[in-house]
């Protein structure tokens, strides 16, 4: 397999390995419903997992010795601690939950990723484009934005196995490594190598390529997404070797968007967010419209965030500049000036921009999970109704709370 920048294009029963299609004979749903069905109402969430703790009752006599008191059990994680607090006190108008009264639904969509696998969240039809490592860094980006893509698997010839992803994050550190001024040009983005450039990366990031079997549990599939906090999952065939398909959170989360109504409907979906918990609401990574593009890029490289609400003087949320903005500073050939306003990156884009899509603290874990895959956005933005920045609402947040919390599990603080 030695390859260049090869665009694979696959549909059921076509192009694929015997292997595909012993896995789709065996396949628990239609896949192609994925790409064509899409019911009226997402109905996802989850409620956190209750303790019912033991109690003993001493009966002994007087003149008897007391029996030693059990061992305390374990604290539950932090997430379920808060959970498990926010239950008991209840909300406002009601939608509290007893830890005497465990929800039934609490465990629904952990059970339903636990059910399927990988290869039935993967589509009948999917682009895959797939660059060796000798291609020049230059090239791999303009080829991910010509195909609207955000990342690719890296293919080595000389060890002919996949050793990694290029994505948007590398372009990132490339332009906030080597970038001096306007009048400079970025030598390394023009003549590096991607293997150049990973060797370079390598020497402070010991990172190894993170994949996952089309067999494995999309239960699986979540933990390893938020554990390494990567947004890119490669389903590898194991016998094969070869890349089948590219998991990311928004596709797991419309797997629980169709087939979510299938199951029955917890009752965490009715708390309001800022009871629940869920998101970040301290030091909210932001940044000013009067500071620099360079600046922005700084600031995605040392909080590892995905996108930044541009705020005015008195915090109030004007835009979002996401990393996928980034990469078209590629397409428009804009990269050697990162020292123009945020305002004018904002005004300067041309591509599809996801937009600021917000929600407010008084409104509840089921409208939110509904607006963010109606709108088919990756993060929403709460603000108070002064339209002030109160915190960041990110797929991950979601997959915690309905997928990983009802087992006990907290990776993004792992």
């Amino acid at each position: 397999m030695d390859l260049t920048c090869q665009t694979l294009q696959h549909a059921s029963g076509r192009c694929q390995t015997g292997r595909l299609r012993s896995l789709q004979s065996r396949g628990q749903i239609d896949r192609a419903v994925l790409s064509e069905s899409r019911p009226s109402k997402f109905e996802l969430s989850d409620t956190p997992t209750t303790r019912a703790h033991l109690q003993t009752n001493s009966f002994a006599s007087v003149n008897s010795a007391a029996p030693p008191p059990p061992p305390p059990p374990p604290p539950p994680p932090p997430s379920l601690r808060r959970m498990e607090a926010a239950e008991q006190a209840g909300s406002p108008e009601g939608h509290g939950v007893s830890i005497s009264a465990p929800d039934p639904a609490a465990k629904a969509y952990l059970n339903l990723m636990m059910k399927h696998r990988c290869y039935d969240a993967i589509p009948t039809s999917c682009k895959l484009v797939v660059f060796d490592t000798s291609l020049p860094v230059k090239k791999a980006f303009f080829a991910l934005v010509a195909n609207g893509l955000r990342a690719a698997p890296l293919w080595n010839s000389k060890l002919q196995r996949f050793v990694g992803m290029l994505t948007i994050t590398d372009f990132i550190n490339i332009l906030h490594c080597y970038y001096k001024s306007p009048m400079v040009q970025i030598y390394e983005l023009e003549e590096h190598k991607i293997e150049t450039w990973r060797d370079v990366f390598l020497q402070f990031h010991s990172q190894s390529l993170i994949s996952i079997s089309p067999d494995a549990s999309l239960f699986d599939a979540v933990y390893s997404l938020l554990k390494h906090k990567i947004h890119r999952l490669p389903v590898i065939d194991p016998q094969s070797g070869n890349v089948l398909h590219i998991l990311t959170h928004k596709r797991i989360l419309k797997f629980l968007y169709i087939f979510g109504a299938s199951v029955p409907k917890p009752r965490f979906l009715q708390r309001k967010i800022q009871d629940a918990g869920v998101g970040t609401f301290r030091d909210i990574a932001t940044v000013q419209e009067k500071a620099t593009l360079y600046d922005a890029l700084s600031i995605f490289v040392e909080r590892r965030v995905s996108a930044l609400p541009v705020v005015d003087e008195e915090g109030k949320v004007v835009a979002l500049y996401s990393r996928f903005d980034v990469i078209n500073l590629a397409a428009q050939k804009t990269y050697n000036n990162l020292s123009m306003t945020m305002r004018e990156a904002v005004r300067r884009r041309r591509c599809f921009v996801e937009g600021v899509i917000k929600c407010y603290p008084d409104e509840t874990l089921e409208t939110i999970i509904d607006r963010i895959v109606e709108a088919e956005v990756h993060r929403l933005v709460l603000v108070d109704r002064d339209n002030v920045v109160r915190g960041i609402i990110s797929l991950s947040d979601l997959l915690q709370a309905i997928v990983l919390s009802p087992a006990g599990i907290d990776a993004l603080l792992s």
